[in-house]
C-alpha cells in the first residue's frame, strides 16, 4: 500500500498553447512527476480537463447553436482522445491508468458514494492512476459541477488526500493583478481568509474550462478546512509537484 495519496489537477490553460490545442509535451511533463512521485511510494489521483478543447481538435467548429449540447458532443468525442494521449503516455514509464467519470449526484452519502470510494481504493491497490473529469456528456445543469476545481475537492475529501494541488497557468494567488511588477504570490492563506480584494476573474481563452482564480482559493480553502493541505502553483513549470512534495517554497498554501 500507497504511504501518501495527493490528487493533482490540472487546467485547461496548463494543457494548451496560445492556439488552444493541446500540448503533448506537458502531459509528458506532468505524468513523469507522477511516475517518479510513484516510486517514492505516493500515489496520485489525477484530475484532468481537456476533454472539450480535445473534441473541438478532433471535430473542428460545430454548428450546434446550444451551448450545452454543444459542449455535450465535444466532451464525448474528447474524451476517449485525452485517455489515449494519457494510456500511451503512462505506458512509456511501465504505468497503468483508469478513467472515472463522475457526476455531482455521485458525491451525495449513498450507494453511489460508495461505490466511487470502492473503485478509487481498488485503482489505487492495483497501482493504477486514476483519472477524473467530469461526465460532460450527461451533466447538465443540476447534475453538473461548478468546475473541476470543485470535482477535485471533492475527490481530494473522498478518498482522504494527504494533498491536493491545483496547477493553473501562473504561479500561484497574486496580491495584485499578475502583469505588475509591485505584485506578488501569496504564500500562504487560510481556509477562512477572504481574498475578494486580490481576486478578479480574467476573461477565459474561448473553449477553456468554466474555473477561474476565485473557483480555485474557494474550493482549495474547502479541502484545507477538511485537514487537507492545498496548493495553487503553475503547472507549466517543469518540476512543479515534485517540488511542492519536497517542501519548496512554490505557489500559494492554502493552509489547514
Amino acid at each position: 500500500m500507497h504511504k501518501q495519496k495527493i490528487v493533482v489537477k490540472v487546467g485547461t490553460n496548463v494543457m494548451t498553447n496560445k492556439d488552444n490545442r493541446i500540448v503533448r509535451p506537458v502531459l509528458q511533463n506532468l505524468v513523469r512527476q507522477i511516475a517518479e512521485l510513484y516510486e517514492q511510494d505516493i500515489i496520485t489521483i489525477l484530475v484532468s480537463s481537456g476533454s472539450v478543447i480535445a473534441g473541438k481538435e478532433v471535430l473542428g467548429e460545430s454548428k450546434i447553436e446550444n451551448n450545452t449540447q454543444r459542449r455535450q458532443v465535444y466532451s464525448a468525442i474528447g474524451q476517449p482522445r485525452m485517455m489515449r494521449l494519457y494510456y500511451n503516455i503512462f505506458q512509456e514509464y511501465g504505468m497503468k491508468c483508469a478513467q472515472v467519470l463522475p457526476t455531482k449526484r455521485d458525491f451525495s452519502p449513498g450507494v453511489h458514494r460508495n461505490n466511487m470510494i470502492n473503485c478509487y481504493e481498488g485503482l489505487m491497490a492495483e497501482g493504477v492512476i486514476p483519472i477524473a473529469n467530469e461526465d460532460d456528456a450527461v451533466s447538465v445543469k443540476m447534475s453538473m459541477f461548478s468546475d473541476n476545481d470543485e470535482l477535485a475537492s471533492l475527490v481530494a475529501q473522498l478518498v482522504n488526500a494527504d494533498k491536493l494541488i491545483i496547477l493553473t497557468d501562473i504561479d500561484g494567488v497574486f496580491n495584485g493583478h499578475p502583469d505588475k511588477d509591485s505584485t506578488e504570490v501569496i504564500d500562504t492563506i487560510a481556509p477562512e481568509e477572504n481574498l475578494d480584494k486580490y481576486i478578479k476573474e480574467s476573461n477565459k481563452k474561448a473553449g477553456e474550462g468554466r474555473g477561474g482564480m476565485g473557483s480555485k482559493v474557494g474550493f482549495a480553502q474547502q479541502a484545507a478546512a477538511k485537514n487537507i493541505p492545498t496548493f495553487i502553483a503553475n503547472g507549466k513549470k517543469e518540476n512543479i509537484i515534485l517540488d511542492i512534495m519536497d517542501g519548496k517554497p512554490v505557489g500559494t498554501k492554502v493552509t489547514c
